[in-house]
């Protein structure tokens, strides 16, 4: 069976991470198919020349190693990740400290190509919202807030549905057979959108501070604990460990934050705060519900579409953020984040 030149790119990828610091010949008397010596220096050159691996040494003392940029962006089948059970998956089970300090300030979070397709779309947005009266434009923000708070609650368990909660936050009526907590979950986050838009700039620059605030008004009278936690957390689905020491997860948070304000590009730092908040579990619950208002909040002060991740199915997202929990790899949620951004600009404005 012949073997395509992208095939030939992973096999040698999956020796290289199973034996970092390999020879070039090394690799080739490990490949599990006939190829030529000199292509697998051939396709060695072009994995260089795209950042997928990194060497050291030179000449014959030249060693092959995954990069940065492959663990970070190296395309993951999150179907097949997932066959492994928990306790049988090789994760990184730990906080990365190199992660936001290092990695993510070195390697482009998004390729030229993904920029050009968000700002398409962006520059789509702005047509639309220029042909909006102000009553009109409201309108469609008060529609996009309903949703996401409803999905929002609903990736955390909320079992209300998109119309129950459409009638709980216009009209103040909570649906039968739900508890007091659903309904409170789902009023926050209305107050938590409607304080970003009344503070656009609240976020500009991000703060731990401000951080904590917004954390705050998502959790008022839910019985969880405000400010940054004193105590380990755990995660369901995953063994990675967050950070336990309150005073190295607000430094950790400061990293973000000082990572996310030095960035130019608006989807960089949308997305950073996105996963980063979520990664690091500042909190001891509201984690990723934070995220997604902050998240929201620095697209809305750059004049950008919101996100109201109406079409992403609950578990699909845990297991794209999982994936970046225990590998580092954005891959997966990167994809949710353009087409939620894509689904947002043709949907709603």
């Amino acid at each position: 069976m012949a073997h395509s030149k992208s095939d030939k790119k992973n096999l040698i990828l999956q020796v290289i991470k199973a034996e970092p610091g390999l020879s070039s010949k090394e690799i080739h008397d490990r490949l599990a198919m006939p190829v030529g010596y000199a292509t697998v220096k051939r396709l060695l050159q072009d994995l260089l020349e795209t950042n997928m691996i990194e060497t050291t040494g030179n000449r014959k003392a030249t060693r092959y190693q995954l990069s940065r940029n492959y663990e970070l962006h190296f395309p993951t089948d999150v179907d097949a990740y997932f066959e492994k059970e928990i306790d049988e998956r090789t994760i990184k089970a730990g906080y990365n400290q190199v992660l936001v300090t290092d990695t993510l300030d070195k390697v482009p979070v998004f390729t030229k190509d993904e920029l050009d397709f968000l700002e398409v779309l962006q520059q789509q947005y702005r047509n639309n919202v220029a042909a909006l009266s102000p009553l009109e434009f409201k309108k469609e923000m008060d529609r996009l807030a309903i949703d996401l708070s409803w999905k929002s609650s609903q990736i955390e368990g909320n079992t209300y549905s998109l119309l129950e909660t459409e009638k709980l936050l216009q009209d103040k009526k909570t649906a039968a057979g739900k508890t007091k907590d659903e309904a409170v979950m789902l009023l926050n986050h209305k107050e938590a959108l409607d304080f970003i838009i009344a503070h656009p700039s609240y976020v500009n620059p991000l703060t731990v501070s401000g951080i904590e605030d917004i954390h705050s008004i998502l959790i008022r009278d839910l019985g969880v604990d405000r400010n940054i936690r004193k105590r380990r957390v755990g995660i369901s689905g995953t063994n990675y460990k967050p950070l336990d020491n309150e005073f190295q997860i607000r430094e950790a948070l400061e990293d973000m934050c000082n990572l996310i304000n030095k960035q130019e590009n608006v989807f960089v730092k949308a997305l950073l705060a996105l996963v980063l908040t979520s990664y690091i579990q500042p909190f001891a619950d509201g984690n990723k519900r934070t995220a997604r208002i902050i998240s929201n909040a620095i697209l809305m002060n750059h004049h950008c579409c919101p996100l109201s991740f109406r079409t992403i199915d609950p578990i699909e997202y845990k297991k794209a953020m999982l994936i970046f929990y225990e590998q580092n790899n954005i891959h997966a949620f990167k994809k949710i984040f353009m087409s939620q951004f894509e689904f947002a600009v043709q949907t709603y404005f």
